[in-house]
């Protein structure tokens, strides 16, 4: 099994995938956003690439946890995959994963040209092992409390 995640942005798509067995995220690729029709291809070649079972999409709250613009938007370009792409989807709540990813590129010395060139990717992958840890660690604990 495999899981795909998105971070959406107004111009940019950060995409990753997880590895078969769900325990680690990798960075696939950044693409730009142009209109509906090429977004949606662009999701479609990639679910036909890594046919995953479930697609993560990075849901932008607030700090205090509610629905702001950006997340409506989120939401919206949600609402247009689930009309074209048939994969089921589930947000993640995605607060700071750009800062993080920004923070981890800044310790690896990247230059701040790469590192705008990479960000939204592995803000995916951020997204995509946070979701994966939240799983795994559910799993334990049902396992345990069995």
């Amino acid at each position: 099994m495999r899981i795909l995640a998105l971070d959406v942005g107004d111009k940019y798509v950060g995409v990753a995938v997880s590895d078969p067995l769900c325990i680690t995220a990798q960075a696939v690729k950044t693409f730009k956003r142009t209109n509906k029709k090429a977004d949606i291809g662009e999701i479609n070649a990639l679910v036909k690439e890594y046919s995953p079972q479930k697609l993560i999409i990075g849901l932008p709250k607030n700090m205090n946890g509610t629905i702001g613009p950006q997340a409506e938007k989120v939401l919206e370009f949600g609402n247009l995959i689930k009309r074209h792409v048939d994969i089921e989807i589930e947000y993640w709540d995605e607060r700071l994963t750009t800062i993080s990813a920004d923070r981890a590129m800044l310790e690896g010395d990247l230059s701040r040209r790469k590192r705008k060139q990479i960000v939204d990717k592995i803000a995916a992958v951020f997204i995509l092992q946070g979701y994966l840890d939240y799983i795994k660690n559910k799993k334990e604990d049902d396992i345990q409390n069995e």
